[in-house]
């Protein structure tokens, strides 16, 4: 194989494994910061953090002329439900379950992308996509079954809140792939849908009534703010995967976050107790979802 080709078929592969590494990233500094601020405003202060970091970035990187492309159309629907309600379900995640498992439980966008693919593009079903399936739907059932009866420190109902923000993220994936076939810049796909996802955060808030404590949680408001620093890059990297390889190969890659997560877990934060079951669930979603790519 020539070298040429040997680096353009790795480098989605590179661009996706930065992605996940951010990804992970900005889950620690989410679980910080959502201790003393709520998850509402914290999110909210993450978009706004990214979108300012795109915008300044435009002088640099923008150019005008792409944001008369359909494709532009394409990138503002995606706003509307990514990165906002998606953060929303993913900040709430974290608070409820930590960053290690509600992350595992992130990692099942595979799973709904292939689902995607085969309800919209008429794709097949393999027994790679079968079988990857099967030990990310197991995965699931062990980390919501109750040691010995006794009531786990989170509720079996914050599972959906990872697991539909991972549905949307699926669906934000193929749209984005979409988009930039019209449109192929990844900042300004990245620009755009958190520009009107920041607009949207910024009216609902402005239409509630009880104010967010902000003031008295420094700390947590900068966790936010680096969270969106984090989530600013990933996005930019992730799109660029997209962009030059296949959603059925980055996806699974990006998907390999919790394992970062994890590993930043023990060695940097040092605050997150692993269990077995918890290991167990990653070994085991990560293979899966590597099955899933390759059988496609």
């Amino acid at each position: 194989m020539p070298a040429e080709l040997l680096s353009a078929d790795l480098l989605p592969l590179a661009f996706a494994l930065v992605a996940a590494v951010l990804f992970a990233v900005g889950d620690q500094f989410q679980y910080l910061g959502v201790r003393s601020l709520d998850s509402r405003s914290g999110t909210m202060i993450s978009i706004v953090t990214s979108t300012l970091c795109f915008w300044l970035l435009a002088p640099v990187l923008l150019d005008p002329a792409l944001l008369t492309q359909v494709g532009i159309l394409v990138f503002a629907v995606i706003g509307v439900f990514r990165p906002a309600l998606s953060a929303n379900l993913s900040v709430a995640g974290v608070r409820h379950l930590g960053p290690t498992l509600s992350s595992t439980l992130a990692s099942t966008s595979p799973l709904f992308g292939t689902a995607l693919g085969i309800l919209w593009l008429g794709e097949t079903l393999n027994w790679q996509t079968a079988l990857g399936t099967a030990g990310i739907v197991g995965s699931i059932v062990v980390l919501s079954r109750r040691r010995g009866g006794v009531a786990a420190d989170w509720p079996v109902w914050a599972l959906a809140l990872p697991i539909g923000a991972a549905a949307i993220r699926s669906l934000a994936h193929v749209l984005s792939k979409i988009g930039m076939v019209t449109v192929p810049d990844p900042y300004i796909a990245g620009l755009v849908s958190f520009t009107v996802s920041a607009a949207v955060l910024l009216t609902g808030q402005a239409m509630r009534r009880q104010r967010p404590r902000v003031l008295g949680s420094r700390s947590a408001v900068l966790c936010f703010v680096g969270s969106g620093v984090a989530m600013a890059l990933a996005i930019t990297a992730l799109n660029q995967a997209l962009l030059i390889g296949d959603i059925v190969v980055v996806v699974p890659v990006v998907s390999a976050s919790p394992v970062f997560t994890m590993l930043l877990s023990i060695v940097v934060f040092r605050r997150e107790r692993v269990s077995g079951r918890l290991v167990a669930a990653v070994c085991v979603v990560v293979p899966s979802v590597i099955v899933i790519a390759l059988g496609r």
